[in-house]
C-alpha cells in the first residue's frame, strides 16, 4: 500500500513538473518584453540565473585582489584585520600597484623619530571663539553621515558604541536624531538635510524650539547644514519606501512605506548669503558649532564663500566644512550622478584648502574631507593637503562586517548592515560589531600616526604635502607640493 501511494506522489511531482514547464514555455513564447526568452524558452532562463550569480563570482573567483570596484579586496581586507585587531602585516611584499598614476608614496626620513620623541596627535578645537559651547574633536579619524533609514537599528548602535570607546564622532545623517545615536554615548554631530527630518515643524520648516531641544543634549556637539552628498549632488536623499518602517516613519515625520525623497536643496537657501545667515541662525540658538556639508563641483562656491566672510566678519563663516567627494557614497543614487557629478576628493580638497589658505580662514574653517578615505594611507594624504578630520562611512560599514554585496538600497543586505528585515538584522551581533568599529577606528588613527613618523614627525597634524609624492603617467612620482603649491597667504 505504501508502494503505491509513494508511486501515485511520484507520478503526481512529476506531471506538476512537466506542467511547470509546459506553462513557463507558453509564457516565454508569447510574452513581448525579453527577446532572449521568447527565441529560447526555458533554456533562456539560465542566461538570467548566471548573470544574477556572475558578480558573485566575479568578486571571489574571477577578480585579483586590486581590481574590485569600488573597493578592492586587498583594501577591504585591510580593514577587516584592523575592525579585528589582527594588525596591518604582510609577507612578501605588498600587491599595491606603485607604478600606476596616481599613487601614493609616503617621503621616509633618514633619521625617523623615536618612540620617546613621538607625541599624541594634539585634538582641534572647532567653532572656539565664535560659540558658547565649542567642541573638541579627539580622533583624526570619524563616522561620516550615515541616516538611520539608510542602515539598520543594530548597525547604529553598534556605531554609537564604538564610537564612543574610541573617542570619534558619529554623523546622524540627514534622517534625524534616533534613540540608537544617544545609546553609546558617543560625540554626535547633526545633520540638517534639505528635508530638515528631525527637526522641523509641522509645514515642514526649520524650528528653532525642535533646534534647542537637541542642543540640549550633551552628546549632540555640533550641527552640519548639508547641501549635497557625493554620491548624488544636486538631488536630495533618498530612502525607498520598503525600508520605511513605522519608526523610522516617526522619526522623519513621513509616510509608512513611501520613498522618503529630500528636496534637492534648502527652499530657504539659495545663495551664499542665504547660507551664512542660517550658520548663524543655529549657531545663535543652539550655540554649538555649525558647519556645512557639500560636494565640490569647481572653484566658485568656496570663492564665494571666502568672499563673503570677508565682508560680513568670521563671525559669520561656518565652523567647519565637511567635503564630499564625488567618489563618495554609502547609500542609494541614480547612476548618473554617482558617475559623473563633483569633484573627486583627490581634486577637491587642495582647491578648499588652497582657497582657505589663500583667504586666511584656514584656522578658523575646519576642513572634514569625506570620499573613500577608508585606509591610513589615504588619511594620511588628506591630513598632508589641508584637512583637519577624516569622515568615512563605508570604512565603518566594512567593520559592521559588511561585504560590498551592492545591496544597499535593496532592503536585502546580507550582513544586516542596511537591511530592516529583522531575519536578516539578526547576524549584526551589536556588542561584537561595537568592539570591531573602535578597533578599526584607533588602528586608523595608529597606522596614520606610524606614517607621520616614518616622515620622521612627531604626530600626524605635522604631515604637509611635501611628504606625499604621486606617482603619474611618465613612471616618475612627482611631491605633492609641486603638483599643488601653496598659495599666498593674506596677511
Amino acid at each position: 500500500m505504501l508502494d503505491l501511494l509513494l508511486a501515485g506522489l511520484g507520478v503526481m511531482l512529476a506531471l506538476a513538473f512537466a506542467g511547470g514547464l509546459v506553462y513557463l514555455y507558453v509564457q516565454d513564447v508569447t510574452q513581448e518584453k525579453h527577446a532572449v526568452l521568447r527565441n529560447f524558452p526555458l533554456v533562456g532562463h539560465l542566461r538570467y540565473f548566471f548573470e544574477t550569480l556572475g558578480e558573485y563570482f566575479r568578486q571571489y573567483f574571477f577578480l585579483g585582489d586590486r581590481d574590485e570596484m569600488p573597493f578592492d579586496r586587498a583594501t577591504r581586507s585591510w580593514v577587516y584585520r584592523m575592525a579585528k585587531n589582527e594588525g596591518g602585516i604582510i609577507g612578501f611584499g605588498s600587491t599595491y600597484r606603485i607604478h600606476t598614476p596616481g599613487a601614493l608614496i609616503f617621503v621616509n626620513a633618514p633619521f625617523p623619530v623615536l618612540d620617546e620623541e613621538k607625541q599624541a596627535t594634539p585634538a582641534l578645537a572647532i567653532g572656539e571663539g565664535y560659540c558658547r559651547t565649542p567642541f573638541v574633536g579627539r580622533s583624526l579619524v570619524n563616522i561620516s553621515a550615515m541616516s538611520f533609514g539608510a542602515i539598520s537599528q543594530p548597525a547604529v548602535r553598534a556605531l554609537s558604541h564604538g564610537a564612543a570607546a574610541a573617542g570619534c564622532w558619529l554623523d546622524t545623517g540627514e534622517g534625524g536624531l534616533s534613540p540608537y545615536h544617544l545609546e553609546g554615548g558617543c560625540d554626535i554631530i547633526f545633520q540638517i538635510g534639505t528635508a530638515k527630518y528631525g527637526v522641523r515643524d509641522g509645514n515642514g520648516e526649520l524650528s528653532d524650539e525642535r533646534l534647542r531641544e537637541l542642543a540640549a543634549q550633551a552628546s549632540v556637539r555640533a550641527f552640519e547644514i548639508k547641501l549635497s552628498q557625493g554620491a548624488k549632488p544636486g538631488k536630495g536623499g533618498v530612502l525607498p519606501g520598503n525600508k520605511v518602517t513605522p519608526e523610522i516613519a516617526r522619526i522623519r515625520g513621513i509616510s509608512e512605506g513611501r520613498d522618503s525623497l529630500s528636496p534637492n536643496r534648502h527652499r530657504d537657501i539659495a545663495n551664499i548669503d542665504e547660507l551664512l545667515d542660517r550658520v548663524e541662525h543655529v549657531r545663535a540658538i543652539t550655540g554649538k558649532p555649525v558647519g556645512v556639508k557639500t560636494a565640490i563641483g569647481g572653484d566658485r562656491f568656496i570663492q564665494e564663500l571666502t568672499a563673503a566672510v570677508a565682508h560680513r566678519g568670521l563671525q559669520a563663516a561656518p565652523d567647519f566644512l565637511t567635503l564630499d567627494g564625488g567618489e563618495g557614497g554609502s547609500g542609494a543614487a541614480p547612476q548618473a550622478l554617482a558617475d559623473h557629478m563633483a569633484m573627486s576628493i583627490d581634486e577637491a580638497l587642495p582647491l578648499v584648502a588652497d582657497a582657505l589658505l589663500a583667504s586666511g580662514l584656514k584656522e578658523r574653517i575646519r576642513i572634514i574631507a569625506a570620499g573613500q578615505l577608508v585606509t591610513p594611507a589615504r588619511v594620511a594624504w588628506a591630513l598632508a593637503t589641508g584637512a583637519d578630520f577624516v569622515n568615512t562611512a563605508r570604512g565603518f560599514m566594512f567593520s559592521l562586517g559588511c561585504i560590498q554585496a551592492l545591496r544597499c538600497h535593496t532592503n536585502t543586505c546580507p550582513t544586516g548592515v542596511t537591511t530592516h528585515d529583522p531575519r536578516l538584522q539578526r547576524g549584526l551581533v551589536v556588542e561584537d560589531k561595537a568592539t570591531r568599529v573602535a578597533s578599526y577606528c584607533r588602528n586608523m588613527n595608529k597606522e596614520t600616526e606610524m606614517i607621520a613618523h616614518s616622515c620622521g614627525l612627531r604626530h600626524a597634524r605635522e604631515l604637509h604635502r611635501g611628504h606625499v609624492r604621486i606617482m603619474q603617467p611618465s613612471g616618475q612620482s612627482v611631491a605633492l607640493d609641486r603638483l599643488h603649491p601653496y598659495p599666498a597667504t593674506s596677511p
